[in-house]
Order: C-alpha cells, then sequence, then structure tokens
C-alpha cells in the first residue's frame, strides 16, 4: 500500500483479511476486494482529518467523518450499489478492529448505506434455456466440442452450477453421481442433485472427447488440451444468443438464474433452492421471488389490457 497507513493500522487491515479468510470463508477475490475498499478509506481519512494515518484516527472516528467520505465517494461518480459495498467493508474493519481495540464503534457504525434499486436476475424462458442447449452443440466445430458445450450449458441450467463450478471439476467427477459435491464461493461447498439429463450429456461429451479427461485434471477441455475458460464458454454462449434471438441477459450465469426462477415457479421450497445454489444468506435468494412475481403480472397484463 503506498499511502501513508501508519504500521500498526496496516498490521490491523492484514489481519482482519486473515479473519475474513480464516473465520469467514471469504475467496481471495472477495478479500481483494474488500482491502480495495478499506485502503481507499483509510486514505480518504487521512487527507480529511490530516493525521498520521494511525489507529487513533479511528478511535475518533465520527459519523460526520463517514459522511463526508460517502459525499466524496458520491463526487467521484461511484454509485450507489458500489458505495453500499464500500460502506459495509469499512464498517465490517471497524466492527472487527474495534472489538480488537475495546473502542466504541457503534455511532459510526449505524450509519446507513445509501438506497440504491436491486437488479432483478433475468432469466431465459424454458423453451429458450431449452433451445440453448441445442444451439450450442449444433454451431461448434465439431462434434466432441458441441457435446462438450452442451454438457457445460447442461450442468449450469439443469444442476444451478456457476460456471467457475462447472469448469473447476475434474476428470474424477465422471461419471456423474446422483449427488454431485460442488465448491462454491469461499471453498463452501454443498451438494447438488444430478438430473438425468446432465449425466448423459457428461458421459456423451467424455465418449467423443478425442484425449479423454485425466481423473486429476480438468474435466472440460479446450480444443488444445488444456481446461476450457470461462471466456470460451461466454463466447460459446454469445454465438447461440444471437443465432437464437436472444438479449444480450442471456449469459452462461443466467441459465443459473433460470435454474432457480423455473424451480420456484414450480413450487420449489425457498430454503431448499437456497442450498441448491450455494447462497449465504436467503434474502439473495429471494430475488427471484420477484423475478416470479414481476413475470406473472407480465403474463397478467397482456391477458387483461387495460382500455
Amino acid at each position: 500500500m503506498s499511502l501513508a497507513i501508519s504500521p500498526a493500522l496496516r498490521d490491523a487491515l492484514e489481519g482482519w483479511l486473515a479473519h475474513l479468510r480464516a473465520l469467514d470463508g471469504a475467496a481471495e477475490n472477495t478479500a481483494e476486494a474488500y482491502r480495495t475498499d478499506v485502503v481507499g478509506f483509510l486514505g480518504f481519512l487521512g487527507r480529511h482529518q490530516g493525521g498520521s494515518g494511525g489507529l487513533a484516527s479511528l478511535r475518533g472516528l465520527t459519523p460526520s467523518d463517514l459522511r463526508a467520505w460517502m459525499a466524496h465517494e458520491r463526487g467521484r461518480g461511484i454509485a450507489s450499489r458500489s458505495l453500499a459495498r464500500e460502506l459495509s467493508a469499512v464498517k465490517s474493519f471497524l466492527r472487527w478492529l474495534s472489538d480488537r481495540e475495546g473502542f466504541d464503534a457503534t455511532a459510526v457504525l449505524s450509519a446507513r448505506a445509501p438506497a440504491f434499486q436491486r437488479k432483478l436476475p433475468r432469466p431465459l424462458a424454458e423453451d429458450a434455456a431449452r433451445a440453448v442447449i441445442g444451439q450450442v452443440e449444433a454451431q461448434a466445430h465439431d462434434d466432441w466440442q458441441g457435446a462438450r458445450d452442451a454438457a457445460v450449458v447442461t450442468l449450469l441450467y439443469g444442476c444451478g452450477l456457476r460456471i467457475s463450478e462447472a469448469l473447476a471439476l475434474t476428470g474424477a467427477a465422471h461419471p456423474l453421481p446422483d449427488t454431485l459435491r460442488v465448491t462454491g464461493k469461499g471453498g463452501k461447498e454443498r451438494l447438488v442433485p444430478v438430473l438425468p439429463a446432465a449425466r448423459a450429456a457428461v458421459a456423451r461429451y467424455v465418449a467423443l472427447c478425442p484425449a479423454p479427461p485425466a481423473p486429476q485434471g480438468p474435466l472440460f477441455l479446450g480444443a488444445r488440451g488444456g481446461p476450457l475458460g470461462r471466456r470460451q464458454v461466454a463466447k460459446v454462449m454469445e454465438q447461440a444468443r444471437l443465432a437464437l434471438g436472444l438479449p444480450a441477459s442471456a449469459t452462461p450465469h443466467a441459465l443459473r438464474h433460470s435454474f432457480a426462477t423455473h424451480l420456484l415457479s414450480a413450487g420449489g421450497d425457498l430454503r431448499a433452492i437456497q442450498e441448491l445454489l450455494g447462497h449465504a444468506s436467503l434474502s439473495t435468494t429471494q430475488a427471484y421471488t420477484a423475478v416470479d412475481t414481476a413475470r406473472l403480472m407480465e403474463v397478467y397484463a397482456r391477458a387483461h389490457p387495460r382500455a
């Protein structure tokens, strides 16, 4: 860190990040994002208070200081959603530090995040999701790559996997079991039921693959034998989207949204869907309830147009 932060404060920041990784299971990318947010806040605080940037500056932190920082971020063009994320990181650090150093940060921790409109997930219709599976296979240069792309897409839509989770599978996962153990964000494991269609899609890919995946190597291979990458999957999905006339929101992650939304529409339990998706908070899963309601209202509006 190039900012003028005291050694004690630097050590505290590293201690907090270590705590997040070890006890809260934060992924490395998440920890680094938090580091950036907090370092930015500390840098502003040093300039704002004109101090040395030590622990004393945080002991005497006031709600007014926090409001000044948020106003500064707004002035830089930071959107409400991003500012809310930054504030969450700063408050998490202050909460941990106040517990460790024994000072009262209640007044600062009560600061409210800026209000923002949460973006609803944008799932595909059921027929569109099925069409994508067929399209990615049909558009491939050869049979084995088509089978591979269809298998990846089937895992995203049929099992609700994140693209990173699907690509992290090794050859040892084949043949897919009835229940797949998946490692998600923060290294958290969950069990996901495997549909027969997903098992069959992966089996077909492996049978056609010119170099069957090694047990300890990646399950999904690229054209040159290396691991299949996220960008390759995104490109395949983009080609399918254009061929089918689907909106730009039809991304690989949209298939995971589709899995959750269609499961909810079919009467799935919200808690069960939370477990299947690996969401840490039920509030994240509840976004699909809003999607389901929004789609219902669209159908209602078409069926009952205003005079």
